[in-house]
């Protein structure tokens, strides 16, 4: 999609801590997350001529807007909980996707809420959190705040009212508001048909994807889902102005990762990582900005925990990863690194590394196909892709998601030229340094972090899977539990 820029942001990179370190505690303001699930950049800000996005726009156009910002993890629970503790979810071993045994943090690591909590302001998260560790959330959340849905740990915004943030007036919060984005009234594409304000015929078809109406349908749907998101945008704006607290509130808008179509959400290619991320500043405050920008620097999901904390002034710990984007001395990333690791049943392991031009993927399980048996598989658009491929109507790039047998160990796009990541060019001698680089920086990172991804999964946690995902675990580390069972069913 062509990117509409916004005039040049001139001076950005500067948090109201940097721009007055001598600010009282009573200057700093509110910081809230706008955190939606499973929804991609589609919007009018970001070049979209279909999406009707007018709340979400103008929030861009009074803030920053940037380009390029990809998630640590292509699902919810690991992203959530790289963004809560500001680090890496393979760092510390949260990086599998519906842990079974979930344990305490590491001793000396933090979250976001309870740093604020720390700096003297009341939290809360409305209302979903999904993270991979156990927490006490009322050392999170501040238990004093009676939101709707408190003990509904993964619940949503319900509906428009948002008549509870009145007790907020006099109050310095750091809060999250979860709206369900691609899940509203069911994940993009679990249906067929939905309907749509944006009519089939209107959308692209990536090549992805086989152009089928059920695809055009689930893509059109996904839109129908942005234009509620966007409404919800606007009456969270209008209760913040209503209520007295715009003017003094730094508005972050984010998403957990792409949207639920079948090679997006869960997967580490552009459309499962890049999301939109647009940081609103309040009127009249002591940082020195010009709003109505874009930023095209490399932006990892972990930057916004940075980020939240230095418009507070809280010192960022040293135990996070992530980078204040508006410090004086910010640099740049050169490189993103994500993740994707067991998902589900489905095992596998895959980092990728985005340069400005290219996406770099590492395939550490090749005897397995990119699309195993996960809880998707009745979804409209994978009964579909199925069907599809039993009739020999898929594309080899299609088809390829399915093949066990011939899965790279590396891929390579220039997404200059293919942004859809359809052309690998992992073998092509042309392409030989661009990726000896992306690999190396690759095997600096992990060693740098120490990847606990390289850690096979205990056999108790694996037993809990396969007990909860009966007759679904293909992958070969069940194969002692497939053992296990084979005496009894003789």
């Amino acid at each position: 999609m062509p990117l509409r820029r916004f005039p040049l942001l001139i001076v950005v990179a500067m948090t109201l801590a940097m721009a007055c370190p001598s600010m009282s505690h009573a200057d700093r303001p509110n910081v809230l997350w706008i955190y939606v699930d499973d929804m991609s950049d589609w919007l009018g800000c970001y070049g979209d001529p279909l999406a009707e996005t007018p709340h979400i726009d103008r929030l861009a156009e009074e803030g920053v807007l940037f380009e390029n910002a990809y998630m640590p993890a292509p699902v919810c629970s690991t992203t959530r909980s790289a963004l809560i503790t500001g680090t890496m979810q393979t760092t510390h071993g949260l990086h599998q996707h519906r842990t079974m045994i979930k344990k305490p943090l590491p001793e000396g690591l933090t979250t976001v809420p309870e740093l604020f909590r720390q700096a003297g302001y009341l939290t809360f998260n409305e209302a979903k959190d999904d993270y991979n560790f156990q927490r006490d959330r009322d050392a999170m959340y501040s238990p004093e705040f009676k939101r709707p849905t408190r003990r509904q740990v993964n619940s949503h915004l319900i509906g428009r009212d948002l008549s509870w943030l009145q007790p907020l007036q006099g109050k310095r919060f750091f809060g999250q508001i979860q709206l369900k984005g691609g899940k509203f009234q069911g994940e993009t594409g679990s249906k067929y048909p939905a309907t749509s304000r944006v009519k089939e015929e209107q959308v692209t078809v990536p090549p992805q994807y086989p152009d089928h109406p059920v695809f055009r349908n689930a893509i059109a749907r996904h839109y129908e889902q942005i234009a509620e998101t966007d409404a919800q945008v606007g009456a969270i704006v209008a209760a913040l102005k209503e209520y007295g607290l715009w003017d003094n509130t730094v508005v972050l808008f984010f998403t957990d990762h792409g949207c639920p179509l079948p090679r997006a959400k869960q997967f580490l290619y552009e459309d499962g990582l890049k999301v939109p991320l647009i940081v609103h500043w309040p009127k009249g405050t002591a940082a020195v900005k010009q709003r109505g920008g874009s930023r095209s620097d490399l932006v990892s999901g972990i930057d916004i925990s940075a980020s939240s904390l230095g418009f507070a002034g809280i010192e960022i710990p040293a135990f996070m990863e992530g980078r204040d984007l508006f410090a004086n001395d910010y640099e740049p990333r050169k490189y993103v690194i994500s993740a994707r690791d067991r998902m589900g049943n489905a095992i596998d392991r895959i980092r990728t590394v985005r340069s400005g031009a290219f996406r770099y993927l590492k395939n550490y399980k090749t005897d397995r196909a990119l699309f195993q048996p996960q809880y998707r598989d009745g979804y409209a658009t994978f009964v579909t892709f199925r069907k599809l491929l039993s009739k020999s109507k898929l594309s080899p790039l299609q088809a390829s998601y399915f093949d066990a047998a011939n899965r790279p160990a590396e891929e390579l796009y220039d997404l200059r030229s293919d942004p859809h990541q359809t052309v690998n060019l992992a073998n092509d001698s042309e392409y030989a340094s661009v990726l000896e680089t992306h690999r190396g920086e690759l095997v600096k990172w992990e060693e740098a972090t120490n990847d606990q991804g390289r850690i096979p999964e205990s056999q108790e946690s694996l037993r809990r899977v396969y007990a909860s995902s009966a007759g679904k675990c293909v992958s070969p580390e069940y194969d002692f539990l497939k053992e296990e069972a084979a005496p009894a069913e003789r």
